[in-house]
């Protein structure tokens, strides 16, 4: 990717740094060799975030007729060139760019999705959404493979068993040295463009979300809240989300401390 970047042949050459003591190099390591021989560290991650902002990576690969409870939709497969992930989206009615489509993009959450958990707010979420697209007759659900904030489904796991012991949710993924935030909109924004869709009306609580689709061209026309009332098992869960998050959530109650 790099020399094919700068403009070079498609070609590289793969080496591993040993430490003094014979040892593989990792990152900290890494980081003190480039200060001293004055060379650039470039991760993976980066690559991808470049490839992603830069190019379109995402493909429709194929399509099917899918009818739920919520009515027929269009399902479409979507593959993504760099990191191998498959996303798919929920088509209903016809897309017309110059009208705004009522969307929802969904990170996937295994646990509220497909279990039911009450840890979270994301399944009810999911439902509401696709009973407001067909109350509408059009619009497109959106199923982006990001699971836990976008550190996987083991490390959401993890940090399920931190939360337990009275970490919130962001002191959680920090524990795990993740950022509190590990998601990315660029591949929804793709799909969308590809389906059509150039201006939206966002099924989200989430303002970050609506500053991301329009840094990647999108023009969001509204904001739909698609809030959950709270439940016992989620209440510190969404204060988190309101308080560190900025989530736009009005039935949590206001001025108290998260946890």
């Amino acid at each position: 990717d790099l020399a094919r970047l700068a403009g070079c042949q498609s070609a590289g050459v793969i080496c591993e740094i040993m430490n003094e003591d014979g040892s593989m190099a990792r990152m900290p390591d890494l980081k003190k060799f480039s200060e001293e021989h004055r060379l650039p560290i470039v991760t993976i991650a980066d690559l991808i975030s470049y490839r992603m902002r830069h190019e379109t990576l995402v493909r429709k690969a194929e399509e099917a007729e899918l009818p739920t409870e919520y009515g027929n939709f269009r399902l479409f497969a979507f593959e993504n060139d760099v990191d191998e992930m498959t996303h798919v989206a929920l088509v209903m009615g016809e897309i017309r760019p110059e009208v705004p489509t009522l969307v929802r993009v969904h990170s996937q959450c295994l646990t509220g999705d497909t279990f039911a958990s009450k840890r979270c707010d994301c399944g009810l979420q999911m439902h509401r959404s696709l009973q407001k697209i067909a109350a509408e007759g059009t619009g497109v659900f959106l199923y982006i493979r990001q699971e836990g904030r976008g550190i996987g489904l083991f490390n959401k796991i993890r940090a399920y068993a931190l939360q337990d012991r009275g970490h919130d949710t962001v002191e959680a993924n920090h524990a795990l040295g993740f950022a509190a935030d590990m998601r990315d909109y660029k591949a929804g924004a793709h799909i969308l463009f590809d389906l059509g869709v150039r201006a939206v009306r966002l099924m989200t609580n989430n303002p970050e979300k609506v500053a991301a689709l329009e840094e990647y061209g999108l023009t969001v026309a509204e904001r739909v809240a698609v809030e959950i009332p709270p439940r016992s098992a989620n209440r510190e869960y969404l204060r988190t989300k309101r308080t560190k998050f900025g989530h736009l959530l009005s039935m949590v109650g206001q001025g108290e401390k998260p946890r």
